[in-house]
């Protein structure tokens, strides 16, 4: 009897081959792929690419053993090892998720002192009464576990809608953790004092409300604001001299802003903004200006709808030192914008077009810049200065 299999079978199998050598090419989570050098106004770069596949990242911290931590907003926390190779099995433990509209899985930090104490946090849309908004809880991990895990913070009220979560944490010099919180799509929310929507908030670490927050003692307020009047912060870094909190948001049609964070201030929307209203182009509010509310340091009309703030803090960029960071997710750039001290002499838009939808900007323990691109095939980017 003739062992040997027929020739169309042989030609079937290999085609399958193929078809499989190609899926598994499509979907691999390692590449280094490059942006050619980019010639920018003060320094020349490359942008490799260290890891893709990942599901609409939103946010990357750093472990101490070269490990990261990365965010995709369907509700997922992934690990990448050393050689930026992705796990393929997600963290457990982590509280339900509601992954709808723009809402998921969105910033991971570190506690400062996370060598000693092992504390992760994150910010995350959150079921309860109403609908869903944005919590922050923490953990730590143990292999592939979350635990000991805490909500420390869960917005009120919640509704329904998909729209404006905010999401990203900082921690301040003195250890002070700020959320940035929307107005969930519903602007009269921001000027709410006993709403949380459309602010900034401030804790301790534990998630205890701070007894010198300025709406702490107040009659029909949340102690937990900070500020009020913000549309959207998607981005949010402190200033490594002043110590102050820089943040973006996301105007309407035009009016993005940057804005230094201040206790109790007022920062307008929806009463005074400098974009208009989608569609119509129609006035929003009272104008531009109004008094006991903040003017921006800086601002785009049209937007660039800004996701992810740093400051450049390493030699390893020597020419953008103490320079800001932003990604913009529709302008498909990363802008870079040149300080004196709060007002801001000169931008760039460098990268435009070239790597999508900006979400994410880190710098490194190695003193690089990160990035993390925001499409269902999101990749983990790396920029890398070249030697003149």
């Amino acid at each position: 009897m003739n062992r040997n299999p027929p020739i169309f079978l042989l030609i079937r199998l290999g085609g399958f081959l193929i078809i499989a050598l190609l899926l598994a090419s499509a979907f691999c989570t390692k590449v280094n792929a490059q942006v050619p050098e980019v010639q920018s106004e003060k320094h020349a770069f490359r942008a490799t690419t260290l890891a893709s596949g990942l599901e609409n990242p939103w946010s990357v911290a750093f472990l101490p053993d070269n490990r990261m931590l990365v965010t995709e907003r369907a509700g997922r926390l992934r690990i990448l090892d050393p050689n930026f190779k992705l796990d393929p099995k997600p963290i457990e433990g982590l509280p339900e998720i509601m992954a709808r509209g723009q809402g998921g899985l969105f910033d991971v930090v570190l506690h400062p002192d996370y060598l000693r104490n092992g504390w992760i946090y994150w910010a995350y849309s959150a079921p309860g009464a109403g609908g869903w908004g944005t919590a922050l809880a923490r953990g730590k991990l143990r292999g592939h576990q979350m635990t000991e895990v805490q909500v420390l913070f869960t917005m009120e009220p919640k509704t329904r809608s998909g729209q404006h979560f905010g999401g990203r944490i900082v921690f301040d010099q003195s250890g002070m953790l700020y959320l940035t919180l929307g107005d969930r799509g519903d602007k009269d929310r921001a000027q709410d004092l006993n709403d949380h929507a459309g602010s900034v908030i401030r804790l301790h670490d534990d998630g205890r409300v701070p007894v010198d927050n300025p709406f702490a003692l107040k009659n029909n307020a949340k102690p937990e604001k900070w500020t009020l009047g913000n549309r959207n912060i998607q981005g949010a870094a402190i200033h490594p001299q002043s110590g102050a909190l820089w943040t973006h948001e996301h105007g309407p049609q035009g009016g993005d802003e940057i804005n230094v964070m201040r206790a109790g201030r007022n920062y307008g929307w929806p009463v005074i903004t400098y974009g208009v209203n989608y569609g119509s182009g129609s006035k929003i509010g009272e104008g531009q200006t109004k008094a006991g509310m903040e003017q921006p340091l800086h601002m785009w009309v049209p937007s660039i709808a800004p996701s992810g703030l740093a400051f450049v803090n390493s030699d390893k960029f020597p020419h953008w030192k103490g320079n800001l960071l932003i990604g913009a997710l529709r302008d498909q750039s990363l802008v870079r914008l040149e300080l004196d001290g709060e007002k801001v002499l000169r931008e760039e838009r460098m990268l435009k077009g070239q790597l999508g939808r900006i979400r994410d900007v880190r710098m490194g323990p190695d003193g690089l810049v990160y990035l993390l691109t925001d499409s269902t095939q999101g990749a983990l980017i790396r920029l890398e200065p070249i030697d003149p």
